[in-house]
């Protein structure tokens, strides 16, 4: 496969490439995916932590990578940058064993999706502050309370990003950053009641 076919929906592309015979890492998502490959990139990283799988704590690698992908992305960065034992590691039996839910949810939301606002999604500017709100929602998802299921909430919201600038989809956009602001919310606010909890205690 030697890049995306534009005519053809993403889910079509993405579950081609996935059950391909050609090796299937991050550093392979800018030849195929060319300028949606950091959202492609993030869409496969954070919909792990954003179902609820067993995961053995690898989500947090996941969330790091994001975060840099993020960083990548606010500073202009045309082609994915990764170090090499994350760039060329083939996508593990997790990512796996979420695919058949995660093109489920694509397909969904392809469905409803309209270009809708999609010349923003071409300005530089638009796409350094959805790398920001990435950033942001990767860090929320790493932060969450263990076994408390409130990081899938951000992990949601990333995904959600990351869709919207593959589809190029502003409501889409909306519902990813609702969501996925409301769990960072719902995080801190869960931590700073266990905070006072504690120190009424002691």
């Amino acid at each position: 496969m030697s890049g995306a076919v534009v005519d053809e929906p993403f889910s079509v592309q993405l579950e081609r490439w996935l059950e391909s015979d050609e090796l299937k890492t991050l550093g392979r998502l800018t030849d195929v995916f060319k300028e949606k490959a950091f959202a492609v990139a993030v869409l496969l990283l954070m919909i792990t932590p954003a179902l609820p799988l067993p995961t053995g704590g690898i989500t947090h690698v996941f969330e790091a990578v994001t975060v840099l992908l993020g960083a990548e992305m606010v500073a202009g960065v045309k082609t994915i940058w990764l170090p090499s034992r994350w760039r060329d590691r083939e996508l593990g039996g997790t990512a796996r064993k979420a695919l058949p839910i995660m093109m489920r949810r694509i397909r969904s939301l392809e469905r409803m999706s309209r270009r809708r606002g999609a010349h923003l999604f071409e300005h530089d500017s638009f796409i350094r502050l959805l790398g920001v709100v990435l950033i942001a929602f990767a860090i929320g998802s790493a932060i969450a309370p263990p076994f408390s299921g409130l990081d899938t909430f951000p992990a949601i919201g990333a995904v959600g990003v990351a869709l919207a600038i593959i589809l190029e989809d502003l409501f889409i956009l909306a519902i990813g950053v609702a969501i996925g602001t409301g769990g960072v919310i719902l995080i801190f606010t869960l931590g700073a009641a266990v905070y006072r909890l504690l120190t009424g205690l002691f």
